[in-house]
């Protein structure tokens, strides 16, 4: 064949092969969370009723990791760090209702920069889903989204958009249904995309479906709505993980699934932690967590290097490549050489605050049927007053000498509690080695006097610049 002709077919096959390395670098990544979904809340974990086969056949082919944390011990905190990369009182995200920033940089927001299709599904929980929030989906980088501002049931009413629509189904499944449409139309276009599925189960009420039920049968009612709760989500995430091989794209596509805080009281299960949500201890913190990226991971493996939500956003930027034109402090780190296994040891220590601020009070099933309503008589809602003021900052600002609440720092196996009940109130301490104490029962503040001082200056410094972030120093 002459040159001349040779050449077009050339810079074809040139052209193909930068087009696959391109998509090898660029991985599809889909981050699925529960909510109040605990530790010991899955069958892979000891739970002596659960059934959660999708669950434990992920858990026994991907990463799984046996000490990842919540970055907070309630969810829209923990789904802030998840956006961000930092921990949530940075911005302002103290407890269940709190609007993220929209002065902050998110995940969403740098992927779609860098060409990634960009969709949010299920529930956010950090702001109004309302038109013209400026703390809804669409306002932090997603292109396409089907949200709900809370928790939510079977037959949920989600915002596409801004416009509410009446969904029906099981609530787990009509949640990764609307994801896998996303997904297709991406994959269809050849671009590598970003989906977000945030389960609401199992939050209560406890809603299950009769065939989510069926394997609890024996069990008090109660129980079985629960633990069908999470039956579901099982389901649910079984499909989205077979569609994904269906498609031929499972080999690169990054699958990550974890919870947003620690077991629920009564019906939850810590795995035999200290502590259920909303509290610092490990019961409190600690959730399930499973990563697959056949591409990467080549075989199945168990970590118990700790690591946290907040490690999400940097370990995603080192992956793709992508970087934010301006870059604030973070609190996690990329977990890229975990993932490659060639390091299991954590560099950073794990910082938490749980700051006594009340919740906001975020009535999804309610909202959203007003909004329902209003729309299809013409009318639209004004965002959340909550949301409106997303971009406020302190006024006055947060002192640099008190951090009322508790919290709390986590340096290779060994934990220290700060605990201060006012504003002026003085700070007690406890320390524990999780090593051989998991309960966190044993206090060795007394025995362990120059571990603690050296870590009380660690986190007393760490709060400080959480204070500096919340003051709005980072932007």
């Amino acid at each position: 064949m002459p040159m001349k002709k040779r050449l077009p077919v050339l810079l074809l096959l040139l052209s193909c092969l930068a087009s696959q390395a391109d998509r090898a670098a660029r991985p599809n990544i889909v981050l699925v969370m529960a909510d109040d979904q605990g530790w010991g809340d899955m069958a892979y974990n000891g739970h002596p009723h659960l059934v959660t086969p999708q669950f434990d056949k992920a858990a026994r082919e991907g990463l799984r990791f046996d000490r990842f944390y919540a970055a907070a011990p309630v969810c829209s905190p923990t789904r802030a760090s998840v956006m961000t990369g930092r921990t949530p009182n940075r911005m302002g995200v103290f407890k269940w209702g709190y609007p993220i920033r929209p002065q902050e940089t998110t995940i969403a927001e740098v992927l779609r920069e860098n060409g990634y299709r960009t969709g949010h599904f299920g529930k956010w929980h950090l702001g109004s889903v309302r038109n013209a929030s400026p703390a809804s989906p669409g306002a932090n980088g997603f292109e396409v989204w089907a949200s709900a501002p809370n928790f939510y049931e079977n037959d949920p009413i989600f915002s596409f958009g801004g416009k509410a629509q009446q969904t029906r189904g099981e609530s787990s499944m009509v949640t990764v249904r609307l994801a896998l449409s996303f997904m297709k139309k991406a994959v269809a276009d050849d671009r590598p995309f970003f989906s977000v599925v945030w389960f609401g189960s199992p939050h209560g009420p406890h809603q299950a479906v009769a065939r989510d039920r069926a394997p609890y049968q024996k069990l008090p009612e109660r129980d079985q709505h629960f633990l069908g709760e999470i039956s579901g989500m099982d389901r649910a995430f079984g499909v989205l993980r077979d569609q994904l091989g269906e498609w031929g794209i499972r080999e690169n596509t990054i699958l990550w699934y974890c919870s947003d805080n620690g077991a629920l009281p009564r019906v939850g299960s810590t795995g035999g932690h200290r502590g259920n949500k909303g509290k610092v201890y490990d019961g409190g913190l600690l959730v399930p967590a499973i990563l697959e990226w056949p591409a990467r991971i080549k075989a199945p493996r168990v970590t118990r290097m700790r690591c946290t939500t907040s490690d999400i956003y940097p370990t995603l930027l080192e992956i793709t490549g992508a970087k934010p034109e301006k870059q604030p402090v973070l609190d996690g780190i990329s977990l890229l050489p975990l993932i490659d296994g060639k390091s299991e040891q954590r560099a950073k220590p794990l910082g938490f605050w749980d700051a006594p601020r009340p919740g906001i009070g975020t009535p999804s099933a309610k909202w959203m049927r007003e909004l329902l309503d209003a729309q299809a008589g013409g009318e639209d809602l004004q965002p959340h007053a909550s949301s409106l003021k997303a971009a406020r900052l302190p006024d006055p600002k947060h002192p640099l000498d008190s951090f009322p609440g508790h919290a709390a720092w986590i340096s290779g196996d060994w934990k220290l509690h700060r605990i201060q009940g006012g504003k002026s109130g003085n700070a007690r301490w406890e320390l524990f080695n999780l090593a051989s104490d998991h309960q966190e029962e044993q206090d060795l503040l007394g025995r362990e006097p120059k571990r603690a001082k050296q870590m009380q200056g660690e986190l007393d410094a760490w709060l400080q610049s959480v204070a500096r972030s919340f003051n709005g120093e980072d932007y």
